[in-house]
């Protein structure tokens, strides 16, 4: 393919929904050990009532769902982009899942004080940890799965350049983030993994589905640059960054 060729594939492929599979023999993504979807799976079947923050397409929420002991009465997940908001309704009915519209920028979480066992997010944009505190039920779990400070700083630098690093500082903002809203720190893992590309048209659809990679990513923006990163593949094999996961397990007392 020519350079531009892998750039229109890039371009031509849907970003709905938070499923990953068009990437399969174009990238990789190694995952933390810890196992987000399990340990998901196990608070589930512990609790009556959950939500999902961020859903994105509600694929891996219904995912814990299926390795629940049992599906709890009230399933909930909140999302911020419509397009996602219509797959997550569609993915989350089987389970009862009622899936709420908001803003997640600005919005408080549409549900009332202690109304939840369990509040999961896996990979949000920005976790509201002062509105899942809220609507978290005394002795209940907070379960999220952050991506870390840095994440893929490699391919956002040989982009954008290099930009500020306070990556250090993030472990204590947060531990200062969980405490700050009354919660309790139960557990708190953070693993960088390998991400490797193996072609143009795969770094392409990641930056448009990935929007906080790269915020004001365009093509025509950042056109020489990717001509530099097909270059690099063509001689490498592939581009290899790491992504960051920090894993946050907290309680209401």
């Amino acid at each position: 393919m020519t350079f531009d060729e892998e750039i229109a594939e890039g371009l031509a492929v849907p970003t709905d929904g938070w499923d990953f599979s068009w990437f399969d023999g174009r990238a990789t993504e190694e995952r933390p050990g810890w196992g987000y979807v399990r340990l998901c799976g196990e608070h589930l079947g512990r609790v009556d009532a959950v939500l999902d923050v961020d859903t994105g397409g509600g694929e891996v929420f219904a995912e814990a769902l299926g390795l629940a002991a049992r599906v709890p009465g009230t399933v909930r997940a909140t999302e911020g982009w419509a397009p996602n908001h219509a797959i997550a309704s569609a993915v989350l009915e089987p389970f009862g899942g009622v899936v709420t519209l908001v803003d997640d920028a600005i919005a408080p979480l549409p549900y009332d004080d202690g109304t939840f066992g369990l509040v999961t997010s896996r990979h949000p944009v920005s976790f509201p940890y002062a509105e899942a505190a809220r609507v978290l039920a005394p002795g209940g779990t907070l379960l999220v799965q952050e991506v870390g400070a840095g994440s893929n700083r490699a391919l956002y630098e040989f982009l954008m350049g290099p930009q500020e690093d306070r990556d250090a500082e993030y472990l204590d903002q947060v531990r200062e983030r969980v405490a700050g809203v009354g919660l309790e720190m139960v557990l708190l893992r953070d693993k960088l993994t390998k991400v490797e590309f193996f072609d143009l048209a795969a770094v392409v659809h990641f930056l448009r589905k990935v929007l906080w990679t790269v915020p004001d990513f365009s093509v025509e923006k950042y056109r020489d640059r990717l001509q530099a990163l097909r270059t690099h593949i063509a001689e490498h094999g592939s581009f290899v960054c790491h992504s960051r996961r920090t894993l946050v397990e907290a309680r209401k007392p």
